[in-house]
């Protein structure tokens, strides 16, 4: 997004925010920054309410606002007069008083020659158009609920989201871009092709996967875990608790308590549902000594986590309570960073390959650091800190990645390559991960023996190729709208014979291609076999084998490969080499 998209969106924010007062006198401001899709404002309206049927109402005066093509001024502010100017609004009042706390100056925006005259006065750090004229067209798109500082236990608020663009043809494309990701939404799918759901007795945030969808889960885990076999990983299991006294040495107790399931038995010891997995694989590590010729140590586990969301936050598979993470966690010598980092990087390359994410154009890796301006929020040492970025961005560069370096994303506890892939219909998701972390080893007092009979602290690198597995099935199942390749997808051929005569041919088919793991399903409903093939196609079946006369004469197959017209003639040998 450039730097006119990024000012078109913020003043959009504000266009809209007038036009609401202009309607409702006595709302209230909470935050409304721009986004990387548009632009949304929090209000307040006290007693009345306000629904998507207000859009028209709202759009027509945010038009009048944009004619009227007010400038849009920047102004510095007195700390009393920025109090003054939002005296009664509590929200604006309570930033403004953290500002002054901060002992920061006080920005304000507004439409109008001065700030006494002014149409439209709100705190802002910018960046703004010259003027509301240069707005372009926009328009209003959903309202939600929030909460004011993204506390429930603060004010519930009404976020009202909108788009702004140049011109129109850039406001249809995105319409058609929205059309496009309603049909691919991995919730209808899910549910059309029968992956998963949910159940109202178990819980939001907590998804039932069922054989289709389980098949899926565990094929991504295979897969992966096929691919790193190659570089020594082994599996290990940890339970689903743990003693609270885990994350505070690990420090992530002081980040995440307050996102936590906290589990009570019949003893006093305080007991927690895991988040993370990671100091449990330092315990399994310091278990048994280990001398420098055990290093490196690789550990890899798919396995259950687990996070008390907001209800309001959940999200079909992309936002849940319950997440399956694709875990690993290499403990070795500074010596063995680059080279084990690198064969995590060949796992990914490998793994997305096979899904046709992996090529130019379709991905990009953020080199995610610390934010210097915060660098009290980080734990552990400058050297161990400066050493890890460093060894990252060689990675980056000698893999010959395409990727830039992005301030303020580094966990805590270390910095990471974390991949950005491009969807089918140009989202990008942050899906694989490469950290490595001097910090927890040292919290742990981890060690090894070397050489020369010292101990030593290894160093800890977190991997994930595909991370949460539910919020990686979200991505695919839209990156693919469900017709998922031949490999991953859990029934790879429907065989239809045209009537009772070819059953047996069609069964006995099946019969010879279970025998080499391909994964059919006989169709031979009484619906005509028109009928039967667009039921095929609606399934999304990755092909679809007719069997009629000549078929059982010839011993060979037409093939139907979804999303196609034509049949295409194959032995069966020549099938199975398809379906691999």
């Amino acid at each position: 997004m450039n730097d006119l998209e990024t000012r078109r969106r913020h003043s959009g924010s504000h266009i809209m925010t007038a036009a609401v007062k202009m309607m409702f006198k006595e709302v209230k401001l909470g935050v409304g920054p721009w986004t990387d899709e548009g632009f949304y404002q929090d209000f307040d309206f006290g007693e009345k309410t306000f629904s998507d049927k207000d859009f028209k109402k709202v759009e027509k005066k945010m038009r009048w606002i944009v004619n009227k093509n007010f400038p849009i001024k920047k102004e510095m502010v007195s700390n009393d007069r920025a109090l003054a100017l939002f005296r009664d609004d509590p929200f604006k009042t309570e930033l403004i008083q953290e500002i002054i706390d901060r002992k920061e100056e006080l920005s304000f925006y507004y439409f109008g020659e001065s700030l006494e005259t002014a149409f439209y006065v709100d705190l802002c750090a910018g960046p703004h158009l010259d003027s509301t004229g240069e707005l372009g067209v926009f328009k209003l798109t959903k309202v939600a609920a929030s909460y004011w500082r993204g506390d429930s236990d603060k004010a519930t608020l009404t976020r009202i989201y909108g788009v702004a663009f140049a011109d129109k043809s850039e406001l249809e494309a995105y319409e058609e871009f929205l059309e496009e990701a309603a049909k691919r939404d991995h919730r209808k799918l899910g549910a059309e092709l029968g992956l998963f759901a949910f159940s109202e007795k178990v819980g939001g945030g907590l998804p039932l996967f069922t054989p289709k969808g389980t098949f899926i889960r565990h094929k991504i885990e295979e897969t992966i875990m096929d691919i790193q076999a190659d570089y020594g990983y082994e599996k290990v299991h940890i339970p689903h608790i743990t003693k609270k006294e885990l994350y505070e040495t690990s420090g992530h107790w002081k980040q995440y308590k307050d996102d936590l399931f906290h589990v009570k038995g019949k003893s006093d010891t305080a007991f927690v549902m895991k988040p993370m997995n990671c100091p449990h694989h330092t315990q399994i590590f310091d278990a048994s000594p280990k001398s420098y010729r055990d290093m490196p140590v690789r550990y890899a586990e798919t396995t259950a986590c687990y996070r008390d969301e907001q209800a309001g936050e959940l999200l079909g598979l992309s936002r849940v309570r319950s997440i399956t993470q694709d875990d690993g966690h290499v403990f070795c010598t500074v010596d063995q960073i680059k080279q084990e980092s690198k064969n995590i990087a060949e796992v990914i390359r490998r793994f997305y390959s096979k899904l046709g994410m992996f090529e130019d154009g379709k991905f990009w890796v953020s080199l995610s650091v610390r934010d210097p301006q915060k660098m009290e929020k980080y734990l552990g040492s400058d050297e161990g800190w400066d050493k890890a970025e460093q060894f990252l961005e060689e990675i980056a560069q000698e893999e010959n990645f395409p990727y830039k370096r992005v301030e303020g994303e580094a966990a805590f506890y270390g910095p990471k390559l974390d991949f950005q892939f491009r969807d089918a219909i140009g989202r990008e998701w942050q899906l694989a991960t490469i950290q490595i972390d001097f910090v927890q080893p040292t919290n742990f007092k981890l060690s090894y023996t070397t050489a020369e009979g010292k101990k030593e602290t290894p160093v800890m690198i977190h991997r994930a190729i595909a991370g949460s597995l539910e919020r990686f099935m979200s991505v695919i199942i839209e990156h693919f709208a469900g017709a998922f390749p031949a490999w991953l997808s859990p029934i790879q051929a429907h065989i239809l014979p045209v009537n009772q005569a070819h059953e047996d041919f069609a069964y006995d088919l099946a019969k010879r291609l279970k025998a080499k793991d391909a994964r059919t399903e006989v169709y031979d409903s009484s619906d005509s076999l028109g009928k039967r093939i667009r039921n095929s196609q609606k399934a999304k079946v990755p092909f679809t084998i007719v069997i009629g006369d000549k078929e059982v004469e010839s011993g060979n197959l037409q093939i139907r490969k979804y999303g196609e017209p034509q049949d295409e003639e194959m032995t069966v040998e020549a099938f199975l080499k398809a379906l691999q």
